[in-house]
């Protein structure tokens, strides 16, 4: 095994680096190619969520490997080389294993113990295996960590250590308080219909919020999403629009969450302060409200010049106070003044974060709550996942090193037959008149004496293989029984169609 793993994560970057190195559907499958397409790397799966980037792979060079998949993350994220270096992690073969399993068990998520991260593993899992870019390394790796994470969440109590992204961000749009009571009758547009947005309206919906509004670029996907939620026993009033309508249901809503895989800003701090106010801003107001025109600026609004004029603009508009000069610290905000409440769990980000300086507007994103997960408290059932993680590492690694030994120890014993098979030819030729049944006899006699020559050998070689640093006991094994490395590569391929055939859903390197 020769598993690499280099990726970033919100524990290695700051947000801002995450978010201008997510990559879409389309550049996750082009990286996938590529990587395969690379002289180092035999297998790839690629591990993109909100807050992570990784890529997998099976590699016959560790250094080249590393500088491969380093260069490749770089040239499909679109951030250089030089500048996201820093915050690449690398790991290798059995570290590899051990990250990748405690990322399914939730334990390097954002929020601790969330299970949402089980759901995207086996999304990446189907991408390589659509795309035959994971062979039978990273078939097994994935199965087995989707199996580990189900088994830490039903033999611990992680569940309780933990949460999805959604209800964290919830719980912190209430402020920390009983999201039920902050959700109660409230209006609530949801911008997207993927995965993530359908858990936000679904746990809104069940929190008792009075009307959803879906709003997605594929209108059928926001009418199947409403629909599901009309007829999920809540009580929930549910429809769908196009995105066109998202200004107009914006000036309705209580709470908007936004999800989608856009490049750009679904929500600028425009719209916002229109929504908000009732008005339209003027122009000046408008454009240096509106985010920047050049895509590598960061999407921070206008300067204080500018607030300074929305804040009048606001006052007239809505006979209210003035904007906030800075976004307000979790508890010390007052839910109870608050106009509309946006949470963004989309990466790169779907609103403008300048909307926090809009009176009346709180916003919730992926920045702030890496920042409020820092202070969640962990639960004892933590330490007993991570022994959970620590077993399943060093099973994996044994059944993976009993299984680089078997071709080997099948070349062996075919070898032993074929000299049994030569041995009782010759015999045939001298003693011709030899009876059926004394031939017989003698045959089953010969392979009675080879079996036993040859179980304990193969049986102990079995039990040293599956050591750490028991690769070297094939290489061993063919050195001193002389076998031909052809041979041993023939019953390698035949055992890896043998294990295509009997999973339809494995994908091929």
């Amino acid at each position: 095994m020769s598993l690499l793993v280099v990726g970033l994560s919100h524990r290695s970057a700051p947000v801002s680096v995450l978010e201008r190195a997510a990559l879409s559907a389309d550049a996750q499958a082009k990286l996938l190619q590529d990587t395969l397409a690379a002289e180092p790397a035999a297998e790839a799966a690629v591990l993109a969520t909100c807050n992570r980037i990784e890529l997998y792979a099976d590699v016959d060079k560790f250094h080249a490997g590393v500088a491969e998949l380093s260069t490749l993350l770089a040239q499909h994220s679109g951030v250089g080389l030089e500048e996201l270096t820093p915050y690449l992690y690398v790991h290798y073969e059995d570290r590899a294993v051990h990250h990748l399993f405690s990322v399914a068990c939730g334990l390097d998520s954002m929020v601790v113990g969330e299970g949402q991260i089980l759901g995207q593993i086996k999304d990446a899992l189907a991408r390589s295996q659509e795309l035959h870019t994971a062979g039978k390394l990273l078939n097994d790796l994935f199965q087995q960590a989707l199996r580990v994470g189900k088994r830490a969440h039903s033999e611990t109590g992680i569940d309780r250590a933990g949460q999805s992204l959604v209800t964290f961000g919830l719980e912190q749009l209430a402020a920390r308080g009983p999201v039920e009571a902050w959700a109660k009758g409230k209006r609530v547009l949801v911008i997207g219909a993927g995965s993530m947005s359908s858990l936000a309206a679904a746990t809104l919906a069940r929190a008792g919020v009075e009307e959803i509004v879906v709003a997605n670029r594929t209108l059928e996907r926001a009418l199947r999403l409403a629909q599901i939620l009309a007829e999920s026993g809540t009580g929930v009033t549910a429809r769908a629009v196009p995105m066109g309508d998202v200004a107009d249901e914006l000036t309705r809503a209580d709470v908007a969450v936004s999800c989608t895989g856009a490049t750009g800003l679904v929500l600028t701090a425009e719209a916002v302060a229109a929504a908000v106010g009732g008005a339209t801003p003027p122009p000046a107001v408008r454009d240096a409200l509106a985010p920047s025109a050049d895509p590598a600026a960061p999407a921070t609004g206008g300067d204080a010049t500018a607030f300074a004029q929305h804040a009048e603009w606001l006052e007239k508009a809505r006979g209210r106070g003035p904007a906030r000069a800075d976004a307000p610290d979790g508890d010390a905000f007052d839910v109870r003044t608050t106009s509309l409440a946006l949470l963004d769990l989309a990466m790169p980000r779907d609103i403008d974060a300048a909307v926090h300086r809009i009176d009346g507007v709180r916003l919730v994103d992926i920045e702030s709550l890496a920042e409020a997960s820092a202070d969640a408290p962990m639960a004892d059932d933590v330490e007993k996942v991570r022994g959970i993680v620590s077993d399943e590492v060093a099973a994996f690694g044994a059944a993976q090193r009993a299984a680089h030994i078997t071709p080997t120890v099948v070349a062996l014993r075919t070898m032993a037959a074929d000299v049994v098979a030569g041995e009782m030819a010759r015999l045939e030729g001298r003693l011709p008149g030899l009876a059926d049944k004394q031939r017989a006899e003698i045959t089953q006699t010969v392979r009675r004496v080879v079996d036993k020559l040859l179980h304990a050998p193969t049986v102990r070689i079995k039990q040293l293989a599956s050591e750490p640093g028991g690769a070297g006991y094939a290489d061993a094994l063919r050195t001193l029984f002389d076998l031909d490395p052809q041979t041993v590569a023939a019953v390698s391929r035949a055992d890896h169609m043998n294990n295509e055939n009997d999973d339809p859903n494995r994908g091929r390197a």
